[in-house]
């Protein structure tokens, strides 16, 4: 077919000197569904953006929207894991949980099947509000909610309290995901991910010694696990606030940019082919986010995952415990467990960000929690064997690395608002599902061994890298489709994935030529999806 004649809106122009050229024409209207960038590209004049200026709009950009991320998750997850902390200073005991039953299990489901029943409404919620706002608002109700955990007193009022908490925390990973996308182009999406992820880790560092110092307080009318509910709800009230105030709702909004930085944070986006934000719900969007079977491979992937995180998650303490620990001593050694999480993390970011290729890192993030659970299925509980457990414990602390990396991949790889943010959910109802399975494959009965609960986990790492290797095969059939149907509109059927490559990497890279050639990239702000987009270059 004749390369087509067709009058491009914006063209980007990369010259040696490493510098991007954007002309944008005037329109009198956008119309309803582009993307809200759109609006702001067809009303600017010509600008030029530099390396430099590349730079310092990302600096600023990680300097307000970083510290944000990275505290409300500490806090998430800090909240989430007060519970295994409370098991350990007497919570089964203090609200007579039955330790022969589910009970203790079902606290810890609970949280997840909220989250599960809560996605469908979180996605829309998260393309039509203003997500700044919408995270404040969130955070604020969850922190009040674990305020009131500190009156719970009996199994029905701490399943009650622990219900309502996870309804309010499931729209925050989600809108982390959506925010991170809106921001970071698609080569620094996997780092500013894992950054915020990795605030498991420095939980049960802060957390275990924080719990430690609350677990020390001698109160007359609270049990030490009200205590620790009650401060950590305050101090999320006290952080909500700040995240509404100064959490922007897109860049387009933000008032820590002036117009000119507003233009270069939406147009250094446009080769990711994913857009910023339309808050236009779009149904044949949700049609082929269900239809798309990379959605079900990474959705049984955080599923497969999400059963061992939920596991061990509630009954880390308890397994650490079954050791020959006591209680203070329970806490400060899970601590180390916390240091194996940041840096299978980030170091696994780091890795698959330098690779560019998320499968065979998370190939590699599961060989050790495989080690891991043999160690602790093969070896016995006596005193002498201690080392050798707490080892294969630290070894299965790799697991927290593999879904942020599922979560960046998914993304980087769903182009089309709507469709981002349906895909999301749909994840998060996997990894709710597995984390409401993960703490019922373990009973506080079967301690010390757990046997029942690691055979399962053994099984699922296991199928984590089957998944992942079929992921690889059809994501390398999807890019032949879209470079047959390049070829077919006469552009390049191979062309550089721009977003994936630094400024110099851009300026040395000979088919940079494409971007400019044959229309490449006009779609990056229609709000089409990534199988409508013959541009999108899917990743592996």
């Amino acid at each position: 077919m004749a390369k087509q004649d067709v009058p491009t809106p914006v063209q980007q122009e990369i010259s040696k000197n490493e510098v991007n050229t954007v002309e944008s024409v005037h329109k009198p209207t956008t119309p309803k569904g582009k993307d809200k960038a759109a609006e702001l590209l067809e009303s600017s004049e010509r600008i030029t953006v530099t390396p430099e200026d590349n730079k310092r709009i990302l600096r600023k950009i990680d300097l307000v929207i970083l510290p944000i991320l990275l505290s409300v998750y500490f806090l998430q997850s800090l909240d989430k894991t007060t519970l295994s902390y409370a098991s350990v200073f007497g919570l089964i005991k203090d609200a007579n949980l039955d330790p022969d039953s589910d009970q203790y299990s079902w606290l810890g489901s609970i949280v997840y099947v909220a989250q599960l029943v809560m996605q469908p409404i979180v996605a829309v919620l998260l393309v039509k509000l203003p997500i700044g706002k919408f995270t404040g608002v969130m955070v604020f109700t969850w922190g009040v909610v674990l305020c009131g955990m500190a009156g719970a007193t009996t199994f029905a009022g701490l399943m009650a309290t622990r219900f309502l908490l996870g309804a309010f925390e499931a729209a925050v990973a989600p809108a982390f995901i959506a925010i991170v996308q809106m921001w970071y182009k698609r080569s620094e999406q996997t780092n500013r991910n894992a950054a915020w992820y990795a605030m498991l880790g420095i939980v049960n560092i802060l957390g275990s010694l924080l719990s430690y110092g609350l677990g020390h307080i001698h109160s007359d009318r609270l049990h030490s696990y009200q205590i620790i509910f009650l401060f950590c709800g305050l101090l999320t009230v006290v952080v909500s606030i700040f995240v509404y105030i100064f959490m922007p709702d897109s860049p387009m909004e933000a008032r820590f940019l002036n117009g000119e930085e507003k233009l270069v944070a939406v147009e250094r986006l446009r080769m990711n082919q994913m857009g910023v934000a339309s808050r236009v719900w779009k149904w044949d969007h949700v049609l082929e986010a269900f239809l798309d079977l990379k959605t079900w491979l990474w959705f049984s992937m955080l599923t497969a995952v999400s059963i061992p995180s939920g596991g061990i998650t509630t009954f880390g303490p308890l397994i650490i415990q079954s050791f020959g620990f006591g209680s203070f001593a329970t806490i400060l050694f899970n601590m180390p467990f916390g240091a194996v999480q940041i840096i299978a993390t980030l170091g696994g970011a780091w890795l698959a960000t330098r690779l560019k290729k998320k499968a065979p890192v998370l190939i590699l993030l599961c060989i050790p929690p495989i080690i891991g659970i043999i160690i602790l299925m093969v070896v016995g509980r006596e005193k002498e064997h201690r080392g050798v457990l707490l080892v294969g414990y630290y070894l299965t602390s790799f697991y927290p690395g593999i879904s942020p990396l599922i979560y960046s991949w998914s993304g980087q790889n769903t182009g089309g608002d709507t469709k981002r943010k349906v895909t999301t959910s749909i994840l998060f109802v996997g990894a709710s599902a597995g984390n409401i399975i993960g703490p019922h494959l373990f009973k506080p009965s079967e301690k010390p061994r757990y046997s029942r609960g690691l055979r399962a986990n053994l099984a699922l790492f296991i199928a984590i890298v089957v998944l992942v290797v079929l992921a690889v095969f059809w994501i390398t059939i999807l890019n032949r489709k879209h470079g047959a149907a390049r070829e077919r509109l006469g552009k390049a059927a191979k062309i550089v994935d721009l977003s994936m490559e630094t400024s110099r990497q851009m300026a040395d890279a000979g088919e940079t030529a494409n971007v400019s050639e044959g229309g490449v990239g006009d779609k990056a702000f229609d709000d089409i999806t990534d199988v409508k987009n013959e541009d999108f270059i899917y990743l592996y």
